[in-house]
């Protein structure tokens, strides 16, 4: 089976997100691909592939993630395996 280059970027994502041992779900579409909690921190994270760009509401919803107080993050290929690094820069910026 074949990957695309989005779950590729899902599956680095999800890599850290577990040796983290972060709380995470994938939900229905609209809302970023994936959302949780990390040492009380919610976080929405949008995976892209490409020069693909969130939706309006996809960035609508990053930014009300953000206004209430939690952490939003677009990832592609060229920040993936940044995950880690920048949940816990949000957490310490806190």
């Amino acid at each position: 089976m074949v990957m695309t280059p989005e779950a590729k970027v899902k599956k680095v994502v999800v890599k850290q997100l577990k040796e983290l041992e972060a709380y995470y779900f994938f939900p229905a579409t609209g809302v970023p691909d994936i959302v949780g909690c990390w040492g009380g921190l919610f976080f929405g994270i949008e995976c892209k592939a490409g020069k693909n760009t969130p939706t309006a509401l996809q960035e609508k919803n990053l930014r009300d993630i953000e206004k209430a107080g939690g952490y939003a993050l677009v990832v592609n290929e060229a920040n993936m395996h940044d995950v880690s690094t920048l949940l816990l820069s949000s957490k310490k910026a806190r």
